[in-house]
Formats: C-alpha cells, structure tokens, sequence
C-alpha cells in the first residue's frame, strides 16, 4: 500500500490524461487516487486475486497478473507512465522486470523500501533479528518481500543496466526530501523509502 507522502509525490509526477500502468496495484488505491485527481487513463496489474476484486469494485480497469512472468505481453510504450510502488522487492527477477517497464512505458517511477535505514540496522545490531517495522511489516518468514535492498543498490543497479535516473527522492517517515548527491549516505541511513524517476539510456 502506499503511503500517503509516496501518493502525494507520484501524484505531482504525473499529467492530466497519462495514460499509466500500475504494476503491483493491489486493493487499487493509488489508481484511485490518480484517477480522481489527475484524470489519468489508469490500468492496473496485481498478481492476488482479492486485490484484483477490491479494483474492480471501486471501477478500476485492473487484471490478474504476475509482473515476473506478464508484462512480456503489453506492448512496447504502450503507457506514459510505469509505476511499480513497493513491489520491486517481492519480484523473483527484479532486473527483468524493471526493463520490461522501461520498453512498455515512457517513463517509470519506482518506490522501494530501504534496507539501509538506520533503525533497522540497529534492530539487527542490538538484537540479531530481521527488522518487522511499519514498511517491512511480515516477519521474516512470511514476507513476501524476497530481494531486500537499499537505495545505494537501487542506483548501483541502475548503473549496470544503463538506466537514467532523472530524478530521486527519499521519504525520511515524516516528508519528502530530493537526493541531490546519490553518493551520501544519508540517503540510506536516514531514509525509510527510495523513490526514482527512470528513463532507459538510449
């Protein structure tokens, strides 16, 4: 689900009248709220058929579907927009998917959680166990979240697929603040989500 700072950011990314996928949709939420705010031409995807039913029902155009194995069927630049908000880590192959984004759409926006911040560092230090906090709310065992990262591996990946950032913020649990230095650490140590902006280099 996202958050409501992570809402308000992708919001202002976007036109009146994109046409923009949501991949990882669930209950629909943010498709709703783009929809009624911004007039998007919104389309969904979401691989749990409950999610898929509670779109349905609030008039979204959402399907069931798996982002590792069903984005291979849109077509190339098919949306202006890509959106995949905290889902990119519950992928089997998240490098896959993210270039399957980058040739349907114009423009992607990503959001992830990060591994890096300070609290759950410390969670680990002081008591040897995985963190379950408000972002990372499953214990280990019964996450679906399967490739953890931080915002420093998010941009290192970037870097090896060839994939421009355009822009990148990072949410700090109380606003939202632009990264102008990729390279500081406190990027990951200050900041609970990382959310980009990405074009593919051409």
């Amino acid at each position: 689900m996202t958050n409501i700072l992570n809402q308000n950011l992708i919001s202002s990314l976007i036109n009146h009248n994109d046409k923009v996928l949501d991949i990882g949709c669930g209950n629909g939420e943010l498709l709703y709220f783009l929809e009624d705010n911004k007039s998007i031409q919104g389309q969904g995807i979401e691989i749990s058929h409950q999610g898929v039913k509670e779109s349905v029902s609030k008039g979204l155009s959402v399907i069931q579907g798996d982002a590792d194995e069903d984005l291979i069927n849109f077509p190339d630049h098919a949306f202006d927009i890509v959106i995949l908000s905290d889902t990119l880590q519950a992928t089997h192959k998240p490098k896959k998917v993210l270039e399957q984004m980058l040739r349907i759409g114009k423009k992607c926006i990503i959001c992830i959680p990060n591994f890096g911040y300070w609290k759950y560092r410390l969670q680990i230090l002081i008591y040897g166990k995985m963190p379950v906090t408000k972002t990372l709310s499953e214990p280990w065992y019964s996450t679906p979240n399967i490739h953890l990262c931080t915002i420093k591996d998010f941009i290192n990946l970037c870097e090896h697929l060839n994939i421009s950032i355009n822009e990148s913020y990072r949410n700090t649990k109380n606003n939202i603040k632009k990264i102008r230095n990729p390279k500081s650490y406190l990027n990951n140590l200050l900041s609970t989500e990382g959310i980009f902006i990405l074009t593919k280099e051409k």
